[in-house]
C-alpha cells in the first residue's frame, strides 16, 4: 500500500488540466513568433510546474506523475527554443540544464521527445557559438545513438569539423542561406557564428596583406562593402584615401641578430680576468 501513487484530489487534476492548455497556447505563441507572449506564458508555466512533486529529483510517486513529466520536459524543451530565438545565450543555457534530467534520468518514465534532437542540436551549435569545443566534444559523448543519428547533430558535428579545419567559407554561406539550416530556430546562433568567423577572416587579412580594399575585404569576409567599415573601425584599421585600409606594421619578434652577442663576449672575458686575478 504504502507503494501507491499518490492521489493528489481534484485540484491537482485541475492544476494538470490548466498547465497543459497553457502549455498549448505558448507553443503557439512561439509557432507564431509572439516572443512577449510566450515570455508572458512560460513564466506562469514554470511556476506552476514547480509545484509538481514526480518531478526529478524527488519523483514522487502520484497518479498524475506522467503528465507532470511531460509537462515540465515540454516547458523546459519551449524556454530553450525561446532564449535561442530571442538571441539569449546565457537563458538557452540556463534552461537546457534544467531540461536535462528530464532527459537522462526520466528516459523510460515517458514516451521520448520528438524535439529532443533539435534540442540536443541547438546546444551543441550554442557550445560552437561560445567557443567551448571541449564541452561540445563532452555532450556529443553523452548524446544517445537515436538522437544522434540526426540531422540537428550532423549539423552541428559538420559545424565543428568546418571550424578546426578553417573552412570559413562553409559557416558564412550556411549562415547566409538559412533555409538549408535544420530548423528555423538554429538561425540566431548562426549569425553569432558568421560574427565570430569574420573576426578570425579579418585577423588573417592582417597577417597576410600590408593593405586591401574594401571590396576585396568584403568578398573574403563575405559581407557587404559597406559592413567592412564597422569591422575596419573595431579593429583600428587605417583608410588609405582611396577606400581602401592599411594595417598597423607588426613588431617582429626578437631574433639572434638583435643579441649583442660581442657586448657579452666582452664582459664575459673582462669577469673571467676579475676572477683569475682574485685568485
Amino acid at each position: 500500500a504504502d507503494c501507491a501513487p499518490r492521489d493528489l484530489g481534484p485540484g491537482t487534476m485541475a492544476d494538470i488540466a490548466t498547465a497543459k492548455k497553457t502549455l498549448d497556447a505558448l507553443k503557439k505563441a512561439h509557432n507564431s513568433g509572439d516572443a512577449v507572449k510566450a515570455a508572458s506564458l512560460l513564466g506562469t508555466l514554470k511556476i506552476a510546474v514547480s509545484s509538481f512533486p514526480a518531478l526529478p529529483p524527488v519523483f514522487e510517486q502520484t497518479k498524475t506523475a506522467a503528465d507532470e513529466l511531460s509537462i515540465a520536459r515540454d516547458t523546459f524543451e519551449m524556454a530553450v527554443l525561446h532564449a535561442v530565438t530571442s538571441g539569449n545565450e546565457a537563458a538557452a543555457e540556463r534552461d537546457h540544464a534544467q531540461l536535462r534530467p528530464f532527459y537522462v534520468d526520466c528516459r523510460g518514465l515517458m514516451p521520448d521527445s520528438k524535439l529532443e534532437p533539435l534540442i540536443t542540436g541547438l546546444n551543441l551549435t550554442r557550445l560552437l557559438v561560445q567557443n567551448r569545443i571541449a564541452e561540445f566534444h563532452v555532450e556529443l559523448e553523452t548524446v544517445p545513438a537515436r538522437v544522434a543519428d540526426s540531422a540537428h547533430v550532423a549539423h552541428a558535428v559538420a559545424l565543428e569539423s568546418d571550424l578546426m579545419e578553417g573552412a570559413y567559407g562553409k559557416i558564412l554561406q550556411a549562415s547566409m542561406t538559412p533555409d538549408a539550416l535544420p530548423a528555423k530556430e538554429y538561425a540566431a546562433f548562426m549569425a553569432s557564428l558568421a560574427l565570430t568567423v569574420r573576426e578570425e577572416i579579418a585577423a588573417c587579412i592582417e597577417k597576410a596583406y600590408e593593405s586591401v580594399d574594401a571590396a576585396a575585404a568584403a568578398r573574403l569576409m563575405g559581407c557587404a562593402p559597406a559592413d567592412v567599415a564597422a569591422v575596419a573601425s573595431k579593429r583600428g584599421w587605417r583608410g588609405d584615401g582611396n577606400g581602401g585600409f592599411l594595417f598597423a606594421e607588426e613588431k617582429k619578434a626578437p631574433s639572434a641578430e638583435d643579441i649583442p652577442a660581442h657586448e657579452l663576449i666582452n664582459q664575459t672575458l673582462m669577469y673571467a680576468k676579475e676572477m683569475e686575478r682574485i685568485v
